[in-house]
C-alpha cells in the first residue's frame, strides 16, 4: 500500500506539475492545485477550481485522485458547499 502526502502547490511546483501534464498527455492545472506525493515524488496534481487532474501514469495514483477529490467535495461550513481547500496558494502559470 502506497503512503500519500498531499499539499497545496506553490510557485516552486511548477515544473512538477509540468511534467505530470506531459506525462498524462493533458494541459497542466492552474489556479489553486493540490498535489499528491509518494515517496517525495510529486504522482498527481487537481485544480480545485474545476476539479481536473494530472497524474503520472506510471505510478498507482486512482487511490490519491479519490482522496483529493474527496477533501476537495466536502463543504465547508463557511463556503456552503463551494470546492475549497483553506490556505492553497494559487499557482503561477507563466
Amino acid at each position: 500500500m502506497t503512503s500519500f502526502h498531499f499539499r497545496p502547490a506553490g510557485s516552486a511546483d511548477r515544473a512538477a506539475v509540468t511534467r505530470l501534464a506531459a506525462l498524462d498527455d493533458a494541459e497542466p492545472v492552474t489556479g489553486d492545485v493540490v498535489m499528491a506525493f509518494a515517496d517525495g515524488h510529486a504522482v498527481a496534481a487537481m485544480s480545485t477550481a474545476d476539479g481536473r487532474v494530472v497524474a503520472d501514469p506510471f505510478h498507482h495514483t486512482a487511490e490519491a485522485v479519490a482522496l483529493m477529490r474527496h477533501y476537495a467535495g466536502r463543504p465547508s461550513r463557511a463556503s456552503r458547499g463551494r470546492l475549497r481547500f483553506t490556505g492553497l496558494h494559487r499557482l503561477a502559470t507563466g
